[in-house]
């Protein structure tokens, strides 16, 4: 199946809409870098419609959503939702669909972490980690 963004190429996949999602799609926009949002809450749907942005509604660890949101043709994918287990799933599915896409991915956990890697992830952030470095360097300035 092919993408529902006909002559799309070179763009960004961003998987979940929420804070972390909203961020990527902020620089995204910043660096004038093409994008897909691929999220399976209707409402969130909506919004980003609203906002001007294209979108996908489904679940990113299915095939076919990630082929609508043209996958073959993507440079990248930025998964992001607040859930480990569907960012393993959808890493999995992605590095299947096209090898050589880079996948940015988000974890809660460390042994997620090793499992993403596995996977195929090229990146790996996180975000709770990260806030706790920041809290800490920020305390003891």
């Amino acid at each position: 199946m092919a993408s529902k963004f006909p002559g799309m190429k070179d763009h960004v996949i961003v998987c979940g809409f929420g804070v972390v999602g909203q961020k990527v799609v902020d620089v995204l926009i910043e660096k004038n870098i093409p994008f897909v949002i691929v999220d399976i809450n209707p409402a969130i749907a909506e919004k980003v419609r609203e906002l001007g942005h294209k979108i996908t509604i489904g679940d990113a660890t299915l095939s076919k959503t990630l082929r609508d949101a043209g996958i073959d043709t993507a440079r990248a994918i930025a998964i992001a939702m607040d859930n480990d287990a569907k960012n393993l799933f959808c890493v999995l599915t992605a590095r299947d669909l096209n090898k050589g896409l880079f996948i940015a991915t988000r974890a809660n956990d460390d042994f997620v972490r090793e499992k993403l890697v596995e996977a195929g992830a090229d990146f790996i952030v996180m975000p709770q980690k990260s806030a706790s470095k920041e809290i800490i360097r920020e305390l003891l300035k």
